[in-house]
């Protein structure tokens, strides 16, 4: 029976934990924090990484396609991401409903700032067979699918990459090719070629749609292609979908979805699906057999890997062994690149799905970050693009170094923030249709932070952490346009997202508290006009708060709503408190759209301005 286990496990990629040292190929990577997710809550009771910007970039919308990608698709996916030319390029990938059925194209999106996104435009677009050729017997049309979008060549050049297939498996003999463009710097783009055929099947320049790379009339654009064709690392990516059985590869074990980054010690480090490393000790030629780190915690879904600017090291995924339940998304940071700890929200936010299809996997999922080599954005962010729900398209700032703890007095009062710039230490999300963002103050000089909302089925949110405490005043100044029709939620949470304050501007123009399980109306209030709020909370297991508006006390020593040790963050919110879907929500169901989900709805406008929070 042991011999009977020992060789399960060896099957499986596993190693006696007895018998791996960390650091080596039999363990490459271990995360020894002993925090992990709590599956019944988006959250997950974790803490955030502090200042993570998480933004919409692609709203998907069926109806009315001219506010989303021109089509209309709402099955969006894999998306990757680089920075060249002082521009963000995110690439993602869409077909109308479902995953892996034909039509399936491949679009691109850029930015200046990674705030501010221009419209999709098709990159690949649907493939077209030559007159003559047919899909072969058993697939049923063409796809696209790619594990990497992006290469900038040694002399600067761009090239953007993805992977032409046959519906409904793209890999091995279902594969046709891997196809290349060069971006030039006006934002044009030159024209596409094949740079690699699969090794599966006997597809070649005559029975394909696209001329090899070869043809191409660009000297410096072929070299570029050689270069990256000689790269084994970034070739190493494409693995997934055909295997080489031309020894491409040199006969190197991988996974899925390649992420790889240099260590301290100059080693590469690769990260695959399902919890899966290897170690390199020459850039990649060779690789160690893949091993299953057990303390990574995870299922189908990506991992990313990355050195950070800060000198660090961080790992970013869903730590959930649930597949078709991809939440939340974290990030864990170690000095070393094979030592991680602290594991942190990068988003930890689940928006209903409001279209269904097959295999759209709940939860933000499938993360890339800027591979090496592929441009470094200015500042000391860590920048990762991804999904939501398989549906939207997202990206997620996160400032190096890591942290998830503030010492001393919060003292925000935005004048000296850009206008729709960063917020430094807020936690943003942000959907396209309920922004965060610095705007000027109504009625008096000066910035503020603005909270807008016309979704119907999302909402907007800003969390401030600040130092844990017991006994704490929060101050802050609410104002609610005059145009607003909406609710404005705001939460003291502990360190695990428990609210024991509640307070509620909600569109009956009532400011209501939760004391204890009972809502109390403490005062109306008038659009167009500032209010101060001050609240004192003893956080203790049976402690209490009191709320001052405008100076003059309004409730006094109401119950906590939850029992807590201590609070951490300020929630600011459009919308109510939400935990579904949850991890027994169905996933595979053929619902029809939620109802107005593709209409804005009528605008929620809320102001925030000087925020205090310390101690009495």
């Amino acid at each position: 029976m042991k011999r009977s286990v020992m060789m399960l496990g060896a099957a499986l990629g596993l190693t006696q934990l007895g018998q791996a040292q960390t650091g080596s190929p039999q363990e490459p990577v271990r995360y020894v924090g002993g925090v992990t997710v709590d599956p019944s809550l988006h959250e997950g009771r974790l803490r955030y990484a502090i200042g993570t910007e998480n933004r919409q970039t692609m709203r998907a919308n069926r109806t009315h396609p001219e506010e989303s990608d021109g089509y209309g698709w709402t099955y969006n996916h894999a998306s990757n991401l680089c920075y060249w030319n002082n521009t963000f390029f995110q690439q993602y990938l869409s077909n109308p409903v479902d995953e892996h059925v034909a039509p399936g194209q491949t679009l691109l999106m850029t930015s200046s700032d990674g705030r501010h996104w221009n419209k999709p435009q098709v990159v690949f677009p649907p493939y077209q067979a030559p007159k003559g050729v047919e899909i072969p017997k058993g697939y049923k049309g063409y796809m696209m699918h790619q594990r990497m979008g992006f290469y900038v060549a040694p002399d600067g050049r761009l090239l953007m990459l993805a992977f032409y297939g046959h519906t409904e498996d793209p890999f091995g003999k279902g594969g046709i090719g891997r196809v290349v463009r060069e971006v030039y710097k006006d934002g044009s783009f030159g024209p596409i070629y094949f740079i690699r055929y699969t090794s599966h099947a006997d597809w070649n320049e005559s029975n394909t749609s696209y001329p090899f790379y070869k043809k191409s009339t660009d000297a410096g654009f072929v070299k570029a292609c050689d270069d990256l064709l000689k790269d084994q690392l970034m070739t190493f990516q494409w693995y997934d979908e055909d295997h080489g059985l031309d020894g491409f590869y040199g006969g190197k074990e991988a996974g899925q979805a390649l992420s790889y980054y240099h260590r301290k010690d100059g080693k590469v480090v690769a990260l695959w699906k399902k919890s899966l490393t290897a170690l390199s000790s020459d850039e990649g030629k060779t690789f160690s057999k893949p091993v299953k780190v057990p303390t990574l915690l995870m299922s189908g879904g990506k991992q990313w890997g990355q050195k950070t600017d800060d000198g660090r090291y961080a790992i970013s995924y869903n730590p959930i062994e649930q597949t078709q339940y991809r939440f939340p998304l974290v990030v864990i940071t170690g000095d070393d690149g094979i030592i991680f700890d602290d594991m942190l929200l990068v988003q930890g936010e689940l928006p209903v799905r409001r279209f269904t299809g097959r295999w759209k996997d709940f939860g933000p999922c499938y993360m890339r970050g800027i591979e090496e080599g592929n441009g470094n954005p200015p500042g000391n962010d860590m920048w990762l693009s991804y999904s939501m729900n398989k549906e939207d398209i997202w990206i997620s700032r996160i400032p190096t170094p890591v942290t998830y703890a503030v010492k001393g007095t919060v003292k925000d009062h935005f004048d000296q923030l850009e206008l729709d710039g960063a917020v430094p230490n807020w936690n943003i999300y942000a959907p396209k249709w309920a922004p965060v963002s610095v705007a000027k103050t109504p009625g008096k000089s000066g910035k503020s932070l603005l909270l807008e909302d016309k979704d119907l089925y999302d909402y907007a949110r800003a969390i401030r952490v600040f130092e844990e405490g017991t006994h704490l005043t929060t101050k802050l100044k609410v104002y609610a346009d005059p145009s607003n029709t909406g609710v404005l939620e705001i939460d003291l949470t502990d360190q695990y997202g428990n609210r024991p304050v509640r307070i509620r501007f909600n569109e009956k123009n009532q400011i209501i508290a939760t004391d204890g399980s009972t809502e109390k109306v403490l005062q109306e209030y008038q659009k167009g006009q500032w209010y101060d709020l001050e609240v004192q909370t003893l956080a203790t297991l049976k402690g209490h708060f009191s709320v001052k508006i405008n100076g003059k006390i309004v409730l006094a020593k109401a119950q906590l709503a939850e029992a807590v040790k201590s609070i951490e963050r300020l929630s600011l919110r459009t919308g109510a408190y939400r935990n579904l879907p949850n991890r027994q929500t169905p996933n595979e169901t053929n619902d029809p759209p939620l109802p107005n989900a593709d209409i804005p709805t009528s605008p929620t406008r809320f102001y925030i301005d000087e925020v205090v929070i310390g101690k009495p």
